[in-house]
């Protein structure tokens, strides 16, 4: 049986981390080796909630790490993925803790990289209803105008980059030079990069949308940091791509 972890990356997620941990079906509760939640510096109570849930619950396998200073969005993912891969994990899910995912899929999700069918699969929320799921419009058009251009410079053919919900094969996690890949919101789309390079099989599935008043969403000024540190990673792969402009983080041995 291959061995699980579930990393649950959270920032002022006192009031829905308990819920999402809730929301995780017993079965896979039980199958997973280790339910490990970052806590990224957080200025509320995110880390003493989760350690409260994890003994008020008796969950020997949850895991609660607190950041010192805060890592950034990317800097707690290479945390995690360089802790499962030490580990010896065959399968990391990163399920977010404020409640914008369904953790109640994650049977429908493991399947195809439990069956081999896979090396990542993520929730899409454009293969849903993300407007009915209450995505705001300004939100919905820049997705659908930066995916175009993701997948017109990567010559790929997938319905969103940006979503969160995300579950790796760990065997082909350890070829992903974490070190390349940003420790901010753009790391997700550095990691998509690495996996056209690495010719990763990617499978989306479709996820409901929820954009409730709990969710820890970007900040516009951050939205539009992070949509235009994507506008410069995609230039920049594509001078690197036509032979103008090479560049080491592009480079990756198979």
């Amino acid at each position: 049986m291959k061995k699980i972890a579930i990393f649950i990356p959270t920032y002022n997620a006192a009031h829905t981390l308990p819920r999402v941990i809730d929301r995780i079906p017993r079965e896979i509760k039980k199958r997973v080796k280790e339910i490990i939640v970052i806590d990224n510096a957080s200025p509320d109570n995110t880390y003493l909630t989760a350690i409260g849930y994890k003994q008020e619950k008796g969950l020997s396998n949850l895991n609660v790490i607190r950041n010192e200073h805060n890592l950034g969005y990317g800097g707690s993912q290479k945390k995690a993925y360089e802790y499962v891969l030490r580990k010896k994990y065959d399968i990391v899910v990163m399920l977010h803790g404020d409640a914008q995912y369904a953790p109640e899929l994650l049977p429908k999700l493991l399947l195809p990289i439990e069956q081999g069918k896979a090396d990542l699969v993520f929730g899409s929320r454009m293969k849903g209803n993300p407007l009915g799921g209450g995505m705001p419009i300004i939100r919905y058009m820049g997705n659908k105008f930066l995916t175009w251009v993701e997948n017109l410079v990567l010559g790929m053919d997938l319905s969103e980059y940006h979503s969160g919900y995300r579950i790796y094969s760990c065997k082909a996690l350890r070829k992903v030079r974490f070190d390349k890949c940003s420790n901010d919101y753009h790391f997700d789309t550095d990691i998509l990069i690495q996996a056209k390079l690495l010719k990763f099989r990617i499978v989306e599935m479709p996820i409901p949308t929820h954009y409730g008043k709990e969710a820890h969403s970007p900040t516009p000024m951050q939205l539009v940091k992070y949509s235009l540190n994507i506008l410069s990673e995609m230039a920049e792969f594509w001078l690197h791509k036509k032979g103008i402009a090479k560049n080491s983080k592009f480079i990756l041995s198979k």
